[in-house]
Parts: C-alpha cells; sequence; structure tokens
C-alpha cells in the first residue's frame, strides 16, 4: 500500500536515532509469537491421527502455549521447541491438550470434568441458527404474526447458569428477527419465541411462543448510506495526515518498533490483540527499560436488565464463550484506519481444525490529532516572550471484534512520554426488547428500558471490559502502592503559619491480594502506583508507573447472590492485584459457557497470596452502566472509555525536554481534489 502521511517525529533528533533500525534485517521468529497457518495445520493432524479422539472431533480453541516466562525473559527460548494449547471436543467430553509442534507429539492431555464448556464455534452457531427456518411450529409462529420466512434472521445467544446442577449438554438459545427491507434486523425482534437447541445432536430441544407482540417496523432502521435517504446537516471535508518522509513505524515480524518504544503484538482467538515485552528507551540510561510483559482483553461481561423468560438469560462473556478474537473484523483502510496505517493478518482454527485467515485484523499507525504533548508561554520577563510547544504524536494499535450486534473498538495508545492509554470504544446497535407501547405516556411500570421508537424498548445493560497487564516495571518483582491523602489540621497555638489546615500524602503498600482490591470512588486512595522497590532514580525515589482510571469506572450493582454476578464476581471492583500465574489469564475462568463460577479472578485472588515485592500482575475492569436514549437509535455513536499507565518517578525527568521541535516550515495547506 502507499503511504501518504506527515511524521512530525522524523524531524525530532533523538527519535531519529532510535529509529534507524535496518528494514532489511531478516525476521526470525519470536517465542511469543502466534501461530502460523501451518503450525496450526500441524497440530490439527496430530490431533486427528491419535487413537484418543473418536470422530466427530471439533476445534474450539487453538493458540500458542506461551514459554514460561523466565525462559522467554532470558532469550533461551528461541531454542526450544514451539507448543500449542488445545481444547477440542471428542465423544461428548472436552478435552486440553498441549502439542510439541517441534516433535509432532502430543505432551500433556487431560479431560475438562468441572463446570463449564469451551468457546462456541462459528460453525456450530451457523448450523443452529439455522433450525427454525424449517422448523414447522417456529413457521407456524409466523404465520400468526403475518411475518414471511425469507426474511427471518436468527441469532444465538448462550445460556448462563442459574443454579441448576451442572447441565450435562451442551445448549445455545435461539432468537430470531426480521430483515426484509432494513440490514439492522437487531431492531425488528420476533418477541416472545425462545427456542433452545442441543449443540451436540444439534436439534430443537425446546421451543415456546410465550406471548405475541408487535414487530416494529422497517421504516427508519437502516444505516447504510445509501438506504437513509437525503444527507442532511453539517458537512464536514475529509482531511489527511501526510507523511513525505515515510512513517515512522519499524515492522519485522511480529515486533514493532517506534520513536523510543518496541514491543510484540500477536493474535489470539480469545483474546484478540496479545501486546507482549513493551520497553521504552531512557536516554539518560542509554538503554531499553522494560514497562508491561504481556497484556490483552481478557473478558468481557455484558449483562441485560429484563428478567423475563426471553431476557435473563441475556449475560454474556463476550471473550469466554464466543471468543473475542474469533469475531474480529477485518479493518478497512482509510475508514477504520487512516490511509497512513500498516495492518497484520491473523489466523485461527475453524470448528474442524484448519487454519482460517483474517486479512488486516490489526492496523497500527501514528496518531495526530492536533493534540499538545507540553507547552508553556512566559510573559514574565520584562520585554520578552517566551512559547515553546511540542505536539502530541502517538503510536496506535487497534483492533475491532464485532461480538453480535454490539462493534468493540480497540486501543492500545503508545506516547512518546512513556504513557500507554487503553481505549475501548462501544458502537453499534442495542439490543432492543418489541413491545406493544408507541409513546411513555402509555408507560406506568418499570419496562427495564428506554423507548427509543414505536414498539422498541432498549434494554438497560452494563459492559465490563477487564484487562489483564502483567506488568514488569523496570524488573519483574513489583509492589503495588495506594498513595491516600490524609487532612492535617494546624492547632490555634501554632503560630509558625497563620494556615490552619493542610493536606500531605500517606503510601501504603499492599502486602496482599486483599490489600490491593480497590473500589475506584468509594476508596480514598488519591493515586494507584506500580513501583518496582529495588530501583530508584538519581535523587531516592521509587521508580514506577501510575494507574490514572477513565471515565468508564463503573462496577458491577448486581445482587452477590445473583447467579450471573457469582459468575463474574471480579467486576465489584474496578482493580485486582495478583501474583504471575501463567494459567492465570482468564478473568472468568478457562471454561466460561454454562460456568457455575467457581474458577475465576475472584476466587484465585481469595486466596490472599502475597504480593509485595514479587511478580504482579494488575487486572482492571473499564466499566459502562448503559442507559440507552433515542440518539442511539437506529444505530448507535461511539461511546468511550479506558485508562491510562503513565510513568511515575520512573524517568530522571520529562523525557520529552530534548525532543528537537519540528519545523514550521515543512507544513502546507494542501488541498486534494480526490482520494
Amino acid at each position: 500500500m502507499t503511504i501518504i502521511s506527515l511524521s512530525l517525529l522524523r524531524n525530532f533528533s533523538l527519535l531519529v536515532l532510535l529509529l534507524s533500525i535496518s528494514s532489511s534485517t531478516a525476521y526470525s521468529s519470536h517465542p511469543l509469537d502466534p501461530l502460523t497457518s501451518s503450525e496450526i495445520a500441524s497440530a490439527r493432524q496430530i490431533i486427528l491421527s491419535s487413537p484418543l479422539f473418536t470422530s466427530p472431533t471439533t476445534f474450539h480453541y487453538v493458540g500458542l502455549d506461551e514459554p514460561d516466562k523466565a525462559e522467554v525473559l532470558s532469550h533461551i527460548s528461541s531454542s526450544t521447541s514451539r507448543h500449542a494449547f488445545i481444547i477440542v471436543r471428542s465423544n461428548n467430553q472436552t478435552h486440553q491438550l498441549s502439542i510439541d509442534l517441534t516433535a509432532s507429539s502430543i505432551v500433556s492431555h487431560e479431560i475438562h470434568t468441572g463446570s463449564g464448556y469451551p468457546i462456541l464455534t462459528l460453525e456450530e452457531q451457523g448450523a443452529a441458527i439455522m433450525l427454525p427456518l424449517s422448523y414447522p411450529p417456529f413457521l407456524e409462529s409466523l404465520s400468526k404474526r403475518g411475518l414471511d420466512v425469507k426474511d427471518v434472521v436468527c441469532s444465538t445467544f448462550t445460556v448462563g447458569w442459574f443454579g441448576e446442577r451442572q447441565l450435562l449438554k451442551r445448549l445455545i438459545k435461539v432468537l430470531c428477527f426480521m430483515a426484509g427491507e432494513t440490514a439492522n434486523f437487531y431492531m425488528r425482534p420476533v418477541e416472545g419465541v425462545l427456542i433452545i437447541v442441543d449443540l451436540e445432536a444439534m436439534q430443537i430441544l425446546s421451543y415456546k411462543d410465550r406471548v405475541q407482540i408487535p414487530v416494529p417496523k422497517a421504516n427508519g432502521t437502516d444505516y447504510r448510506s445509501d438506504k437513509v435517504g437525503p444527507f442532511v446537516g453539517p458537512e464536514t471535508k475529509p482531511g489527511f495526515v501526510m507523511q513525505p518522509q515515510g512513517s515512522g513505524i519499524q515492522i519485522d515480524g511480529h515486533n514493532v518498533r517506534w520513536a523510543n518504544w518496541k514491543f510484540h503484538l500477536g493474535y489470539d482467538v480469545r483474546a484478540g490483540a496479545v501486546i507482549s515485552l513493551a520497553s521504552i528507551y531512557d536516554v539518560d540510561k542509554e538503554t531499553y527499560r522494560s514497562i508491561l510483559y504481556r497484556t490483552f482483553v481478557s473478558e468481557l461481561f455484558v449483562p441485560y436488565m429484563d428478567p423475563v423468560e426471553e431476557w435473563y438469560f441475556r449475560t454474556f462473556f463476550d471473550a469466554g464463550e464466543y471468543g473475542f478474537g474469533l469475531w474480529a473484523s477485518p479493518l478497512q483502510p482509510r475508514t477504520d484506519c487512516p490511509t497512513h496505517a500498516e495492518f497484520m493478518d491473523g489466523y485461527y482454527a475453524d470448528q474442524n481444525g484448519k487454519p482460517v485467515k483474517v486479512s488486516n485484523v490489526f492496523c497500527i499507525f501514528e496518531r495526530y490529532a492536533g493534540d499538545i504533548a507540553w507547552r508553556h508561554t512566559e510573559i514574565g520577563i520584562p520585554g520578552e516572550t517566551v512559547t515553546e510547544v511540542r505536539p502530541e504524536v502517538s503510536l496506535v494499535v487497534r483492533m475491532v471484534s464485532t461480538v453480535g450486534n454490539y462493534d468493540y473498538v480497540m486501543d492500545w495508545e503508545f506516547k512518546t512520554t512513556g504513557s500507554i492509554q487503553f481505549r475501548v470504544s462501544l458502537t453499534g446497535l442495542l439490543e432492543v426488547k418489541g413491545t406493544a407501547y408507541t409513546h411513555t405516556n402509555q408507560i406506568n411500570s418499570d419496562q427495564h428500558g428506554t423507548l427509543i421508537a414505536e414498539n422498541t424498548m432498549a434494554v438497560y445493560h452494563d459492559h465490563f471490559i477487564t484487562y489483564h497487564i502483567d506488568l514488569d516495571i523496570d524488573g519483574t518483582d513489583n509492589s503495588f502502592q495506594k498513595l491516600k491523602l490524609k487532612p492535617v489540621k494546624l492547632s490555634d497555638s501554632d503560630t509558625s503559619s497563620p494556615r490552619r489546615s493542610y493536606w500531605t500524602v500517606v503510601t501504603e503498600t499492599a502486602e496482599t491480594e486483599s490489600d490491593a482490591q480497590v473500589k475506584i470512588g468509594s476508596d480514598p486512595a488519591a493515586d494507584l502506583l506500580i513501583v518496582n522497590p529495588n530501583k530508584k532514580t538519581k535523587i531516592g525515589n521509587t521508580v514506577g508507573y501510575r494507574l490514572i482510571p477513565g471515565s468508564a469506572t463503573g462496577v458491577s450493582i448486581l445482587a452477590d447472590d445473583d447467579f450471573p454476578q457469582i459468575r463474574a464476581r471480579y467486576s465489584k471492583k474496578q482493580v485486582w492485584v495478583t501474583p504471575y500465574n501463567k494459567s492465570e489469564k482468564w478473568a472468568a475462568g478457562l471454561y466460561v459457557d454454562q460456568s457455575r463460577g467457581d474458577d475465576n479472578l475472584a476466587n484465585w485472588s481469595h486466596r490472599n497470596r502475597g504480593i509485595k515485592n514479587k511478580d504482579i500482575v494488575l487486572w482492571y475492569t473499564a466499566g459502562f452502566h448503559h442507559i440507552p436514549y433515542q440518539e442511539d437509535f437506529p444505530l448507535m455513536p461511539m461511546i468511550r472509555g479506558g485508562f491510562e499507565l503513565r510513568p511515575s518517578n520512573f524517568f530522571e525527568r520529562n523525557s520529552l525536554i530534548n525532543i528537537k521541535p519540528y519545523s514550521r516550515q515543512l507544513i502546507s495547506n494542501c488541498t486534494v481534489n480526490s482520494y
């Protein structure tokens, strides 16, 4: 692809030095590289040729069985074998395996006997949603509503767990919608019809048509540009980023270098983007210093607030039940990502174990948004005005996952200051309920949502996005600190100052996991830090990074004994800190579909292990309480949240102070006639 953009950083003398890496260097594989297409195919062959499994065998997770952290950090694992971690279903059992791809052998094999099932496959969901279309009771339900089966689109909904003894069947619920005149079928539910499918037998197990409610009309629901009618409102003009001196991004396989950052980027079918080994160049120390070992989206918990029969079970775990990476959308150049973006592909295994390519699963680009990194104007010097400004230029790694009706835009933004901004943005389509109401004056009881159009109720719900962040701040042994503000009252007899009060800071270092749990807003901590107690600045401060919560800081307010809340106990607090354990990756547990909450972050942390001056993992949940509004119809504008990790006494001074400002003469106002 041709890159046309303007790189301000090329004019920064320090950053030019850091980017002087030859792009012609041949790439050698990295121990954290995701599985290649050929490795997925090899793993499939090893399993299918094993006498351990009977036909049919379906593949539900195929990913890297990452080496031990100590091996990766000591740079010896590049010479060791590559392992794959695989979950398959065979003979109505769940098998988890570690495969040595180098030796073509099964290293370990275990049959899962606890609660929960693995990620749903695309193929079995596709088969399940076709069943109603030839099912006589469903056709009768359509007929009495005056609906045509050719316009029907169905979708799958996980069944959850609501106190039953362990379900012996893998079940899915199927609900249906009307498309026809619109692509926005989610706005037109066939309310009152509930179908339960046995996924192993692939047949309808239960059918219920409980209540007949008008299907919302198609008029005004379509969002396609050729269907919305004449365009009105303010017209914006296209803008472009120009880079006449080329891109500042260096990509070598899965290794990314930009400005003063370097890190590894990989794809996982469950997590999506996985960023590893992020480190930043310290110009004073003349070396790269580690920030984080591995980070990814661990889980997305999305409970809806309607308790009726067709809705109560809609308490989704999008990563553990559906696969956040599995539903990643191929990104579109110049729309999803700017013109100057670079792209990376990913591979996953389909239900039969065959590799499938996801083109453009990530885009990586430099962001120039007109923001300021730092500035000051000084007019206090007689006869002189001093103004210094530095532009904010950053690197963004982006992935978009469309899980059903919602689109999640996930950004990891690396700043030259050393900060990492974690952004999650939500758009797409609301999940709505058909209703008889056409006006709010008809409503006299709790309908669990907002009437956003005639016969269309958008149900209240939450989004809790939990990140796994294995921080290694200047080394693996770190601690978690709460900096609390302490008010101090001066006595009336104290004549040393006319003041009568001030505040100071008291630092508390968490000894155990329970000490580190934080409910933002109710905890009095002013700042939350991850520090390396073994490293000091020249003047004696402990090096660290600060956690800065974003606007999306909601926690779950469901009852503790509510079954979805039992499965997502960790959503009661935004911050958890655990000791590093390679097996503790998924906040809701390894097997989430129909799980019972006996394997999750809150349960692990209940052991209350020591976390002071140890290799620790930070878990942060960005939470949205979503009350829908009419402007969210027929397609909702982006809402954003997230958080930031910012250096706090990590550097000796402002790391940007010596960066040379760009020349204003390089900027010109260009007119582009077409593109």
